[in-house]
């Protein structure tokens, strides 16, 4: 098993946690002004990478852009990384490869302290994707812990690129925002980005 086989079924009974559903968790966060740089790479990769219309396209053209707006917003206190092997613990089922994490730390050549996993919506079905990050956020929450890293809360986003669903764990108890933010709307994006990097800085 691994983190990828996850479904949230599987989340409540073999991880025993607690989903909550029915919250705006995210959205009295703020929007953040991006970048020119990044405003105009959307503009140029959006239209091509929905017309491509693979996994791989919005994930180089969209997700990858977006994630290095933070990267670059934190400047040497935060890492990120990507296609990343991330074992913790085998007989729970979370080893496997992770789409992207960010971690609070400045060390680029291995992995410290996981506070936010993005994961690639397959098929661009947001909600099939919630089993894996979560269990991927229970992962880094126990990786954590195991480091001796005090950290409240573990987050997560599940994203087809233009369509993103952000997810917040506290110990045993998972809070999936209700609302879905899109690409139109990418300050608001990267705002719930930047405050969740903030909160464990």
């Amino acid at each position: 098993m691994a983190y990828s086989d996850f479904t949230l079924k599987k989340i409540k009974s073999e991880l025993n946690i607690k989903i909550v559903e029915k919250n705006s968790v995210f959205s009295h966060i703020k929007s953040v002004e991006i970048s020119s740089y990044l405003k105009n790479t959307l503009k140029r990769n959006i239209p091509l990478a929905l017309a491509i219309n693979t996994e791989k396209a919005r994930s180089e053209m969209i997700i990858v852009n977006i994630l290095l707006e933070i990267k670059e917003k934190f400047s040497d206190k935060i890492s990120l990384f990507s296609g990343i092997d991330f074992n913790v613990d085998k007989e729970k089922g979370l080893t496997g490869f992770c789409d992207f994490i960010f971690s609070n730390s400045p060390e680029q050549l291995y992995l410290d302290s996981p506070v936010i996993t993005i994961t690639e919506a397959k098929n661009e079905n947001i909600v099939s994707g919630l089993g894996q990050c979560i269990a991927e956020m229970y992962a880094s929450q126990i990786y954590n812990e195991k480091e001796g890293y005090d950290l409240s809360s573990v987050y997560g986003g599940v994203t087809t690129g233009d369509e993103w669903k952000f997810i917040k764990l506290i110990k045993d108890t998972v809070y999936i925002d209700a609302d879905n933010y899109y690409i139109n709307d990418i300050e608001k994006i990267v705002g719930i980005l930047t405050e969740m990097v903030q909160q464990n800085a």
